[in-house]
């Protein structure tokens, strides 16, 4: 029904939404951690692990979706297979 470009562009601007959300998600949670936190005047800084943690789980999820690599390596390997079993 759809093309191959077609799918391909839904799938990279599904992905683009899903970090859109992911990030959203990190923003509302962590603001509310803050506020928590100030509110009860912590003086451990215990906010730096969900912040750091989480941050770096969203910095590699973005680059996933944004940074695109040179070369399309899992393509190429697929069409080596395809071609040592031919």
């Amino acid at each position: 029904m759809y093309d191959a470009n077609y799918l391909a562009a839904r799938r990279r601007v599904d992905a683009k939404i899903g970090f859109c959300t992911h990030l959203a998600v990190y923003l509302a949670v962590n603001a509310g951690l803050i506020i928590l936190s100030l509110l009860h005047g912590h003086t451990r800084h215990w906010l730096l692990g969900p912040l750091l943690g989480w941050g770096i789980g969203l910095l590699f999820h973005g680059m996933r979706v944004f940074v695109r690599l040179p070369v399309r390596w899992k393509q190429r390997l697929i069409e080596q297979e395809l071609r040592n079993k031919n």
